[in-house]
């Protein structure tokens, strides 16, 4: 009887932390930026450090991981409706908009950054790295 309590214990522990490593991970906004977005998991992605490298931006700023700093954004009225994202972060509607983050991520790293993934223009081959 005693093993059966265990088994039990063991088995919820196991899929709790199931759970939890499942939930783990940055989030992304969906839905049409509005104050109530859904955040849904990002699958892939490291957005353990200083950079986004999806979006090219620092981490902390990436208004289309951080639910906080696209209110933020919002608030200054700095959004682009089309693309969901802060407009000054918005290299679809300007790619030029990226060399001020290129600048910055030289600045700490001394090197270009990556070629943002989820924030160029389809048909823009432009390559920064």
């Amino acid at each position: 009887m005693k093993f059966r309590a265990l088994q039990g214990v063991v088995a919820s522990s196991l899929f709790a932390a199931l759970v939890v490593a499942a939930g783990c991970g940055q989030t992304k906004t969906s839905g049409q930026g509005n104050a109530n977005t859904v955040q849904v998991a990002e699958p892939g992605g490291d957005h353990s450090g200083w950079w986004c490298p999806e979006h090219g931006v620092p981490e902390d700023e990436c208004s289309m991981c951080s639910t906080k700093a696209a209110a933020e954004f919002k608030k200054k009225s700095d959004w682009c409706k089309e693309h969901d994202r802060a407009e000054s972060q918005c290299f679809i509607c300007d790619p030029s908009r990226f060399e001020r983050f290129v600048t910055r991520y030289e600045a700490k790293f001394g090197k270009k950054p990556p070629t943002p993934e989820d924030n160029i223009r389809k048909t823009d081959d432009t390559k920064w790295d």
